[in-house]
């Protein structure tokens, strides 16, 4: 299963958004590498003032010294989970995702050993935990969010484990790993069957960005005067 995944995602072209000007940010997909392989999620800490209690795969931001976005996955799963980068294989990259907050996200797919010494940092994380690869496989979504960005309708899924809600920008990626990697029938622009629940529409960070431009310009500019 892994072998094949390597080949699919070596052959894939991601959908790297470079020319938006916006933060970076970068996370790591981890494949456990067990006889039935498992996909690595963490959860962020209820104390934190954003996403807190949310499920996440290890990330974050673009740092100054990253010498690119995949050192900065490998940077924070090392400091949110105390993987070790030398440890992890990576098989291919992921299409950018913007996030909700104007962040442009570089997911990478690695594989990892199974049983590893990993600690969540406390200040980041409050639990670590895996899902196998069969549960996405199977599809075993509770139901689908209706997430229409700039008119565009996204279908979500959204998957219950024991406790944990994967959902939103994790489950955006996932969604293309299993597509892409795995031959899976399944798409974020197509309607699925089962329950859908609908959030209310938004416009993308960029687009935001373009229209408070305008407004600015239109301020700054003095209006002319009819003469005639």
């Amino acid at each position: 299963m892994l072998e094949k995944l390597r080949k699919q995602l070596q052959q894939h072209t991601p959908q790297q958004l470079d020319h938006l000007a916006l933060p970076e940010a970068a996370v790591l997909m981890p494949i456990v590498e067990r006889p039935a392989p498992t996909l690595l999620f963490t959860r962020r800490a209820s104390h934190l003032s954003t996403h807190s209690g949310q499920v996440a795969f290890p990330g974050g931001k673009r740092e100054r010294g990253d010498t690119d976005l995949y050192a900065t996955a490998l940077r924070e799963a090392e400091e949110e989970i105390a993987l070790t980068p030398s440890l992890v294989q990576p098989i291919g990259r992921l299409s950018d995702v913007i996030s909700l907050h104007g962040i442009r996200v570089a997911p990478w797919v690695g594989i990892i050993p199974p049983d590893l010494p990993l600690v969540a940092d406390p200040m980041e994380l409050d639990a670590i935990f895996e899902v196998p690869l069969s549960h996405f496989l199977d599809d075993k979504r509770t139901h689908t969010d209706v997430i229409t960005v700039d008119g565009v309708a996204h279908y979500v899924p959204s998957y219950h484990v024991d406790g944990h809600v994967i959902w939103g920008l994790s489950a955006m990626m996932l969604v293309e790993l299993l597509a892409e990697g795995f031959g899976m029938a399944i798409d974020l622009y197509q309607r699925p069957t089962g329950v859908l629940r609908h959030y209310p529409a938004r416009h993308s960070p960029t687009t935001n960005n373009i229209e408070r431009d305008r407004r600015s310009k239109a301020q700054r500019t003095p209006a002319t005067r009819n003469t005639k």
